[in-house]
């Protein structure tokens, strides 16, 4: 096997580095396109507008209607992102939005959608139960199902904060504006009708409450389809018309001209992933990573979200009056702690603080609420992995203790085979990827555990020389990016086959202006809509090559 030399490496890290640079806005943020337009996103916020005010409306729904249509796969579904393989879940509420939207016209392009979801087991194939339901609302909306298949939604669990924040998390929003159009439409008996009665004005005062923290925006998370779907509801609800309008006008003003919306907006995430990558590529000290240093410590959260229980002081995906998230607390943390001065950097020691007070009873960290008993908000090994580094690397007070916890907690997630979950990436590489470097960079790399995620990476990396999700799909530069980096922490050689065979496939993927393909590797729903990102595959290849040098480096010495 030819040895790919440090300085093809070297050379790589260079042209992906000025890549990012070249992305970088006036204001710190780097950008990317990967998820500028959605299929979720898109069909809600059109139905939501079409429903709350059509003729206002009427120029956006349309531009939507036409965006579907164009956007609709060859075998008749709907991926995450125009281009991306279709699945079951924007295939189900792309086909209904059109029939809501388009009727009778459109007919032909609705009957692919209904076949192609048809052909991927329909309704009931949709992993995530919750999920399954709400797109079984959009086809009753549709008039494809009766209205008596819809699952009941408990309105009456907002009357209990702490057990509906730890059932509900950040699915609070459109939960309660689709249980109050529920109630309103099936009032039911005198007990329903009193639980309701008690029930709609703590879970509007909650949307309030939300609405005040972000800024009276109406974005409802910066994100679209969440949005949309708690402005059907509470039109429908006909309740909250001042919440409801707030949304529209924010889903008429974000819309892009070719008629679709973003999937999330993510600005933090795509900022947060390109430092990290910069710094461990050796660029720390550039000049030009400094604004991009003073946005993250600009979007650090001033006011607890009470929503989530959560004090003030960690990071959003979107600035500094969203929604709090421990994925892109700890990316962040991780990027500003390599800063040179870090020690005496507020925001570090205060986000470190912040992450360590959201560690779960059980050692663990979930996404958005601590303790949280949603399946899709945690607890995660992912996160909890990124989260033992973060600590680490910040020098957080206290930090030892709670790694040992955390390590103690991932000891127990370990499938039998080696791997391990990651809540919000597909497939098996990604947690055990990083729980593998956790377990290294913690000084454990010979730990029983470690030893086991390192032999499945071992296992499941393809001929050529790449990752995937470990069940025989196409290598993506993600995935072997996570596990290249992992290896090399827990000390597998860089002159080994694997190694070289990993290193040569991520230099051969990289395009002349030193960018990478993006693979939809991220999770929106989980198990259920997948989308790519251009920022997490840029700054998860600088650090892989960047631990190749290095290890390439400790090696020649």
């Amino acid at each position: 096997m030819t040895r790919v030399h440090g300085a093809e490496a070297e050379a790589a890290l260079n042209a992906g580095a000025e890549s990012l640079f070249r992305r970088r806005r006036p204001d710190g943020g780097v950008h990317f396109t990967s998820s500028d337009s959605a299929t979720l996103a898109t069909a809600g916020a059109a139905v939501a507008l079409h429903l709350h005010s059509p003729t206002p409306s009427r120029e956006h729904t349309d531009l939507a209607r036409k965006w579907l249509l164009r956007t609709q796969n060859p075998d008749g579904g709907w991926g995450a992102v125009p281009g991306q393989p279709t699945e079951a879940v924007p295939t189900a509420i792309a086909a209904a939005a059109l029939s809501l939207l388009g009727g009778k016209r459109e007919e032909p392009a609705i009957a692919r959608g209904r076949l192609a979801l048809f052909e991927r087991g329909g309704l009931e194939s949709i992993a995530d139960p919750a999920v399954g339901a709400l797109c079984r609302r959009f086809h009753v909306m549709a008039g494809w199902v009766p209205a008596d298949s819809a699952v009941r939604l408990p309105l009456w669990i907002v009357l209990l904060p702490s057990l509906r924040r730890k059932r509900i998390s950040f699915r609070t929003a459109p939960f309660i504006g689709l249980a109050l159009a529920q109630a309103h439409r099936d009032r039911g008996g005198p007990l329903r009708r009193l639980v309701t009665a008690i029930s709609t004005p703590v879970a509007i005062g909650l949307l309030r409450d939300i609405h005040r923290h972000e800024g009276g925006t109406g974005e409802f998370a910066a994100d679209p389809w969440a949005a949309g779907l708690l402005c059907i509801g509470l039109t429908q609800a006909r309740v909250a018309p001042d919440l409801s309008r707030g949304i529209a006008d924010y889903l008429r003003s974000t819309m892009n001209p070719d008629g679709s919306w973003p999937a999330v907006h993510i600005g933090l995430t795509y900022a947060a992933f390109a430092m990290t990558g910069l710094t461990d590529a050796g660029f720390a000290e550039d000049e030009r990573v400094g604004p991009t240093a003073e946005l993250l410590r600009r979007a650090r959260q001033p006011e607890p979200f009470t929503a989530f229980a959560c004090p003030a002081g960690g990071w959003s995906y979107s600035g500094p009056r969203g929604w709090p998230v421990t994925l892109e607390s700890a990316e962040i943390l991780s990027a500003l702690g390599a800063l040179p001065g870090a020690d005496r950097d507020e925001h570090v020691t205060g986000g470190s603080a912040w992450l360590s007070a959201r560690q779960d009873t059980r050692g663990s960290w979930s996404l958005w609420v601590r303790d949280t008993k949603l399946a899709n908000d945690g607890p995660c090994p992912y996160i909890t992995a990124q989260a033992i580094d973060a600590l680490r690397e910040t020098g957080a007070p206290g930090a030892e203790a709670r790694i040992d916890r955390a390590l103690r907690w991932l000891s127990t997630q370990q499938r039998p085979n080696g791997s391990f979950d990651a809540l919000w990436y597909r497939g098996d590489t990604p947690g055990t990827s990083v729980v593998l470097g956790a377990f290294a960079r913690a000084g454990r790399a010979e730990h029983p555990v470690a030893s086991r995620a390192r032999d499945w990476l071992l296992r499941t990396q393809l001929a050529d020389g790449a990752w995937s999700t470990g069940h025989g799909d196409d290598g993506t530069v993600e995935e072997t990016a996570w596990a290249l980096r992992a290896l090399l922490d827990a000390g597998v050689s860089p002159n080994e086959p694997a190694v070289q065979s990993a290193v040569g496939w991520l230099l051969a993927a990289q395009d002349p202006a030193g960018d990478w393909p993006e693979a939809p590797v991220s999770a929106y729903v989980r198990h259920c809509v997948h989308y790519p990102n251009g920022a997490i595959t840029m700054g998860l290849a600088l650090r892989a090559l960047a631990a190749y040098n290095r290890a390439s480096t400790a090696v020649a010495s």
